[in-house]
Order: structure tokens, then C-alpha cells, then sequence
């Protein structure tokens, strides 16, 4: 595993210490700063502009061929940090005495470590990561007017002000597609000089907005339409059993929300989070990867096969199963046996 040692909680040097490690180019245009790189370590960008008042943006995409550790080892204080991924996940952990813990995708995370502490995340391989880090320099935020923290949540107040009892402080909230869709404004904005940096600094705010209201709702123990808590993804995973077991039954949103006790709006958020499809989507998509599995493995035909995953037309299924694989199922099953003789 390649070691990555940052000794500055500043941007500008983070950016520097990163490069020297990652062998790539760091360039600067409209006040943002610019790291690529594609070597033998793996490939990436990482963006990073700053803000008056202590507010700072690093993005990043990011996509490793081995395993890498990033330790920040610093005698300042940590920024506290809004974590956002929008693809990928990976783990963190404070101390060495800490376990580590996964950083998922579509979670709102918010990290404040102790004074001085020392702080890693580990990247895996081979998995493209993209990840927002919206970083806050507390003594500097609270210089300015109208900064309105004492409208934060005790908790959140706390840790503004600094004070020790608060830290370290982790918070793993609710997953949110509708916070992913502004990251993915954040991350496409083609402007460029002062209309790019404003565009910026404005989805920055809106994006930390939103990941204060699901912290405040998330301690508040009430969750918004739009995002899920961890128990809601345990209830979407335990359906993936449920369609297999029906899968030759007709299996709608309706049915999976009675199973579930989540509502329609919930499970298909949930898919999305989970699956990147609808329900409908995954369905199909289950019934065609355990139809091409009884074509290959069993003398069922093609219609029984069809009745076997609750699909009622035959040729409905051919044109689904072409669409997704390229041939049609009878050429397939050829194909299969024709390869293993």
C-alpha cells in the first residue's frame, strides 16, 4: 500500500504535497488550482478553489492501481470538513487506535477531528472515485457578518466554536440523491473567469446548505422526502431476495412497498441509491440475468423459460434479452453450445 503524508491543513500546500507524490500537473487558472495525473499510481483531477471567510472546495475524481493512504499529520487545527461521494467509497479513520470506517456513496458526512489529531483515508483500487470535500476554517467563517451559527443545532454550534468537548466528531446522515444532483451541477460548470467562479461559490453554498438541513434532521430524528437513513437501504437490499424469490410472479412498486413498509417515492430513491436503476429497471434486469442462466443450464424452451421469470410475452422477452445482450435468446443458447464442445 503507497503512503501519502500531507503536514498542512492549507489547500495550496495539500495540492503541492499531493503532486510530489502522485507525479502529476499542477496548474492554476481563475484563482482555482489544478492537479491531474496518469501514471503507473492511477489517474485523476483534483480541484481545489477557495472562498473568503475560511470556506474551500476541493473536488476530486479519482482512480487508483493499488491501494492508497492519505494521513494528514498536522500541529494546526483541522478545518471542519463536508464530505460528499458521488461515486465510489472509501474508508477513514482517526488515530491508529481508531477501526476504520466506510465512507459511502450518497451519505452526507461531516468530519471534525480533535486538535491536532492525525487523520487517513484509505482509497481502494481499480474503483472511480468522486468525492467533494467542502472544507471550513472556523475562526475565519466566524469573522463573517451575518455568519447566523448560533442558528445551528447545539451540536453543530459546538463545533464551530471550538470547543474541545466536542471533538472528534463524525457524522454518517442520511444518503441523498437530491444533494448528488447539485454536486453533479458543482462538478459540470463549463463557465469560465468571474461567472465560473461565481457559479462556484453560489452551488457551494447551496450544496453546504443542504448538508446542514440533513444533519438537522437526521439528530432531529425526522428524514426529508428525498434522502434514506441506513435502515431504509438495509429494507432495499432485503427486497433483492424477495424479486428472486418472485420472480415469476408480477412483482410492481406497489407490491415491493407493501413488502418493504417503505413508500413508492422511498423504494425508487432507494434503486437509484443502490442500483443507479428504477424498480422496473432492475426487475427486468433480474429476470433477463436469471433467464440467460436457465438457457445456459437447463433444457427448459425458450417459452417455458419465459413463463419460468413471469415475463407473458415471448416476443416482448426476445426483443428485451437483444436489447441487452446483442443476440437473440435461441442464438444464445447456439452460442453456448456450440463453445463448449
Amino acid at each position: 500500500m503507497r503512503e501519502i503524508v500531507i503536514t498542512s491543513t492549507k489547500e495550496e500546500a495539500i495540492l503541492e504535497q499531493l503532486n510530489l507524490c502522485l507525479e502529476g500537473n499542477l496548474n492554476e487558472e481563475w484563482g482555482e488550482r489544478v492537479l491531474e495525473f496518469a501514471n503507473g499510481i492511477g489517474k485523476g483531477v483534483i480541484r481545489n478553489i477557495s472562498f473568503d471567510w475560511g470556506v474551500s472546495l476541493l473536488d476530486c475524481t479519482l482512480n487508483f492501481n493499488e491501494d492508497i493512504k492519505i494521513v494528514f499529520k498536522t500541529n494546526s487545527i483541522s478545518p471542519v470538513e463536508f464530505v460528499f461521494i458521488s461515486k465510489g467509497s472509501f474508508k477513514y479513520k482517526e488515530e491508529d487506535t481508531e477501526e476504520y470506517v466506510d465512507l459511502e456513496q450518497y451519505q452526507n458526512i461531516i468530519i471534525a477531528p480533535k486538535r491536532y489529531s492525525k487523520k487517513t483515508f484509505v482509497f481502494p483500487p481499480y474503483q472511480e472515485i468522486k468525492v467533494n470535500f467542502i472544507r471550513i476554517v472556523r475562526k475565519e467563517y466566524l469573522k463573517k457578518k451575518n455568519n447566523n451559527v448560533t442558528y445551528l443545532n447545539e451540536l453543530l454550534l459546538s463545533l464551530f466554536k471550538e470547543e474541545e468537548a466536542s471533538f472528534p466528531y463524525r457524522h454518517k446522515g442520511n444518503y441523498s440523491l437530491k444533494i448528488a444532483d447539485e454536486i453533479k451541477a458543482l462538478q459540470n460548470s463549463y463557465d469560465s473567469g468571474i461567472i465560473r467562479t461565481l457559479s462556484l461559490e453560489g452551488r457551494l453554498y447551496l450544496v453546504l446548505a443542504m448538508q446542514l438541513m440533513e444533519h438537522h434532521d437526521f439528530e432531529t430524528g425526522s428524514t426529508l422526502p428525498e434522502s434514506l437513513c441506513k435502515e431504509d437501504i438495509k429494507k432495499i437490499h432485503r427486497l433483492s431476495d424477495f424479486i428472486v424469490d418472485q420472480i415469476a410472479s408480477p412483482i410492481s412498486v406497489q407490491i415491493l412497498s407493501e413488502e418493504s413498509g417503505l413508500s413508492p417515492k422511498k423504494l425508487q430513491l432507494g434503486f437509484q441509491v443502490l442500483y443507479s436503476k428504477s424498480v422496473n429497471e432492475y426487475v427486468r434486469q433480474l429476470k433477463l440475468e436469471i433467464s440467460r442462466d436457465y438457457l445456459g443450464n437447463t433444457d427448459l424452451s425458450v417459452s417455458e423459460i419465459v413463463y419460468a421469470v413471469g415475463i407473458k410475452s415471448r416476443s416482448y422477452f426476445s426483443k428485451i434479452f437483444s436489447e441487452a445482450y446483442g443476440v437473440l435468446p435461441t442464438e444464445y443458447r447456439k452460442q453456448l453450445k456450440g463453445s463448449k464442445r
